[in-house]
């Protein structure tokens, strides 16, 4: 029994956490680093006679497609390793045949995985995410997303002046040969000076709402581990608990939620047919549970070292059908759109 997990080699240790449980349940996990493909790893498809066959093969090991209980989706690199010395001509249409062939091979494997390319990215649309999270009951904020100067000051207004901004994409900027992630930031009204910036970029505005604590809510088929942290126990990571991750580690706590909030989120994850969700959540002073929203590969390993949340193994019950899955979505959005069942990966 085959089980693919599909990465990068620059992947943290949640890799190692699930292949050791895929393998406690007597599956043979298999690593593909899709950065080393084409380069190193090979894939292989055949169309004969009606019949599709697949074979992927690296570092000494190989398998059928056929073979296959599960797959897992974690990051995506493909071709990452093509020199970038090649000329930029050849290198970009490469790039783009060795997507086009390695993607077209994940959307069509028999097999179940965790979860299909083109749920995820469906998924992905933070818009859409607060419009299905309100229809399902969950407490979102007001929110703006533009790219017009003139929105942003009439939305600072309806927010007398509290108000935080944040992209859509995690991205980082390399400055002095550092890393520099762009994290949620609270604005000044100075701030709104700057605007003009937005002709250049569009960013996403939300109130600002008092924080008791936020939440990291991970889902694994219908399997919720919740838990918390004190964001504002340390100044930088007051509107970002992420500034000060490292530092947080060890103060997250399991954490009870509500059976209807609870219910809520499960109602999200059926909607997009996502076996897999971290959900960001902030408790507010006054009770509220305010959903932020779900990253549909969001990370895990600092959880699953709690003990009480063996998010891992979750996953491995539901790659290899020992537990209950998501096979399509339903509700909202599918209705707006959501990719059928049957699509084969992320």
């Amino acid at each position: 029994m085959r089980a693919l997990i599909i990465t990068r080699k620059n992947d943290n240790e949640c890799v190692d956490f699930v292949t050791r449980a895929l393998e406690k349940r007597g599956a043979k996990p298999f690593r593909l680093d899709t950065d080393r493909f084409p380069t190193q790893a090979r894939a292989t498809i055949r169309v004969e006679n009606g019949c599709v066959s697949g074979r992927i093969e690296d570092r000494g090991d190989s398998f059928d497609v056929s073979e296959l209980a599960g797959a897992w989706h974690r990051r995506l690199e493909i071709g990452g390793e093509i020199p970038t010395t090649m000329d930029k001509r050849l290198r970009q249409p490469s790039l783009e045949e060795s997507r086009r062939v390695l993607l077209g091979m994940f959307a069509s494997l028999p097999c179940f995985v965790i979860d299909p390319t083109a749920r995820l990215r469906h998924a992905e649309h933070k818009q859409l995410q607060l419009e299905v999270a309100r229809s399902v009951g969950l407490d979102v904020p007001r929110t703006l997303v533009t790219n017009d100067a003139d929105s942003v000051r009439a939305f600072w207004d309806e927010c007398s002046g509290r108000m935080i901004a944040k992209m859509m994409t995690g991205f980082a900027v390399i400055e002095d040969g550092r890393e520099k992630v762009v994290f949620t930031n609270s604005l000044a009204e100075k701030d709104l000076e700057s605007l003009d910036q937005l002709a250049l970029c569009p960013m996403t505005f939300q109130e600002k709402l008092d924080k008791e604590l936020e939440l990291r809510v991970t889902i694994v088929g219908e399997r919720v581990f919740a838990a918390s942290i004190d964001s504002g126990k340390l100044e930088r990571s007051k509107s970002d608990w992420r500034r000060e991750g490292v530092a947080l580690l060890q103060d997250w706590k399991p954490y009870a939620l509500s059976r209807a909030l609870e219910k809520g989120l499960l109602a999200l994850m059926d909607a997009f047919g996502l076996n897999y969700g971290a959900i960001d959540v902030i408790v507010t002073p006054d009770g509220r549970h305010v959903f932020l929203e779900v990253n549909p590969a969001g990370e895990f390993f600092w959880l699953d070292k709690l003990g009480p949340m063996p998010i891992s193994d979750a996953i491995a019950d539901v790659m290899l059908g020992l537990a209950p899955r998501r096979i399509e979505p339903k509700g909202p959005a599918k209705i707006a759109g959501a990719a059928p069942a049957g699509l084969g990966m992320l």
